[in-house]
């Protein structure tokens, strides 16, 4: 059982080199301090923020700057790739007619990275 997700919860990536917060908007009218997230507040560069520079190889523009580097690993700014939701929120519990997110859920970056909740931006409300 997870804490209910909330606007400025603390986001990491196993391939990005620093922790992310999370954007919420206000649209699913849920407020709990912040607004609160469903699992398909997803949209990168809207809900997801960048995660400082990826190391992923598969990430193409870590691909070219490794080749352009003649083979050392050579990280690049991270621009998140997710086109799924987030899996395992809560699915009794429905924000906007979706399951609520909840803290231990997860989401799959399209380069190979795993996107974790290390704080649901409040500790009020647990799912």
């Amino acid at each position: 059982m997870g804490f209910l997700v909330t606007g400025n919860a603390v986001l990491s990536c196993t391939f990005g080199a620093a922790p992310s917060t999370m954007m919420v908007l206000p649209t699913n009218c849920v407020m709990v301090d912040m607004p609160a997230a469903n699992i398909v507040d997803e949209i990168p560069m809207l809900n997801i923020l960048p995660f400082g520079m990826c190391s992923s190889m598969a990430n193409p523009m870590v691909i070219a700057a490794t080749a352009a580097a003649l083979g050392v690993p050579t990280p690049m700014p991270c621009i998140p790739m997710t086109v799924a939701p987030w899996v395992a929120g809560a699915p009794t519990v429905l924000i906007g007619n979706m399951p609520a997110l909840s803290s231990d859920s997860k989401l799959t970056c399209c380069w190979a990275g795993v996107i974790s909740i290390t704080f649901a931006g409040q500790v009020k409300v647990m799912l």
